[in-house]
């Protein structure tokens, strides 16, 4: 299939779902007198999930527009995630039988082994017990939904014995991940936007992944995010995403090098200082402080590492205190702890917190945790700290379920 060669594999996966939940449905409702409902019911969610799969893949994005997409989206990923955890369940339940079976069948007994289909049942309890799960996790991504624009104002003070006096209280906020191809409602941003200028920072920083792939993107929401004004200025650095590289090239007339031309054009419009590989020194009361800033730099092989620190950083070595913006988090133990040590802090976003997890007083988790060590909030190693911006926007899943959209404030002191 052009563009996804894994799309008959994917197809498979899905449609294999699909008949072994089917199995484990058979197995609590068959003798239920609503099961035809049931079972109709189950079969027509089914065939939407598939329809939708087939939509996303075979039909130009632009042609379905934001609101098509994103709801086609969530049907193949909101049912695929939900019978997955139910599956896993119904898994367990089916090694263990085959355990219990293969062991009697092994097993020196002088009585006969009944292996009829009542005895190969699946256990209705393993069966409730998943579809209570998925079930579960399907509603909790419906509820998602309605925390997309919910701004979570995050705020940390960091004493620093090495940053110069004129700087105490310097109040930073930040931003990542804005995704500006997946925002739709334009006065949910603006509210973010204002609640940004709220805060009074004496600097922004935006952490890369202004788009999902496009520059065009941005344009229906440049009058939004060009009255982020702070009195040291608005600086970003570019994200994995930025470059376009899931997206068809060329589009409407642009290659995907012109393409990135003009998301540099468009941030500079907007009055952002788009650092790339490159610092600037803040001044105040004859003290300095420097912020560096780098292109994408991943420890991850499927990302790009077009960073280059060691040239950005470069001319730095008389100023005291230095900041580093970096899209990928995995850069921090990649190559800046080990290589820059006079690094007091770094700013990452790309995680999104995966959109999903638990936070609580005092405990958080994610799936993403799994891959990323530093994935939300504040990190230290040594003397040298990282915070992890969940994200202002989102992509794919169109909703938030525990990690909410963020807005992070840090104080130095």
């Amino acid at each position: 299939m052009r563009g996804f060669p894994g799309f008959y594999i994917v197809l498979a996966i899905m449609i294999f779902l699909h008949w072994y939940v089917y199995q484990g449905l058979k197995s609590v409702f068959n003798k239920s007198a609503y099961r035809k409902y049931i079972y109709t019911t189950y079969f027509t969610i089914c065939t939407l999930s598939v329809a939708s799969f087939i939509l996303l893949i075979l039909v130009d994005p632009q042609f379905l527009g934001k609101s098509t997409r994103t709801f086609l989206f969530f049907m193949v990923a909101g049912i695929f995630f939900a019978q997955f955890v139910t599956a896993f369940f119904l898994l367990i339940d089916d090694i263990r039988r085959l355990f219990k079976w293969s062991f009697k069948k092994v097993s020196r007994k002088t009585k006969p082994v009944v292996t009829n289909a009542e005895g190969m049942s699946r256990s209705a309890f393993f069966s409730w017990i998943g579809f209570i799960a998925g079930g579960s996790l399907f509603s909790s991504l419906i509820y998602g939904f309605s925390n997309r624009y919910d701004y979570n104002i995050k705020k940390e003070k960091i004493a620093f014995p090495n940053l110069p006096s004129a700087f105490k209280g310097l109040k930073i906020v930040q931003i990542s991940d804005i995704h500006s191809g997946s925002l739709q409602d334009e006065n949910a941003v603006l509210r973010g936007v204002q609640m940004i200028l709220d805060l009074k920072p004496d600097v922004i920083l935006v952490t890369g992944d202004l788009v999902n792939d496009r520059a065009a993107e941005i344009k229906p929401l440049m009058h939004v995010f060009s009255k982020l004004k702070a009195p040291f200025g608005v600086y970003s650095v570019l994200g994995n995403h930025d470059y376009g590289p899931y997206a068809k090239w060329p589009h409407e007339g642009l290659t995907q090098d012109e393409n990135l031309k003009k998301l540099i054009q468009y941030q500079h419009e907007m009055g952002w200082k788009l650092l790339m590989n490159e610092h600037v020194v803040f001044e105040k009361d004859n003290q300095k402080i420097a912020l560096i800033g780098v292109e994408n730099w991943s420890n991850k092989r499927n990302f790009p590492a077009h960073g280059k620190l060691d040239f950005a950083h470069a001319g730095l070595e008389e100023v005291p205190f230095k900041m580093l913006m970096t899209h990928d988090p995995s850069h921090w133990e990649g190559e800046v702890i080990s290589k820059y040590n006079d690094i007091d802090i770094t700013f990452s976003g790309h995680t999104h917190g995966m959109q999903f997890g638990i936070e609580i007083p005092g405990f958080k988790w994610s799936p993403v945790q799994y891959v990323y060590k530093q994935w939300a909030g504040l990190y230290k190693n040594a003397d040298q700290y990282i915070y992890v911006n969940r994200g202002f926007g989102f992509i794919g899943y169109p909703g938030r379920v525990g990690i909410l959209p963020e807005i992070t404030v840090i104080e130095l002191i």
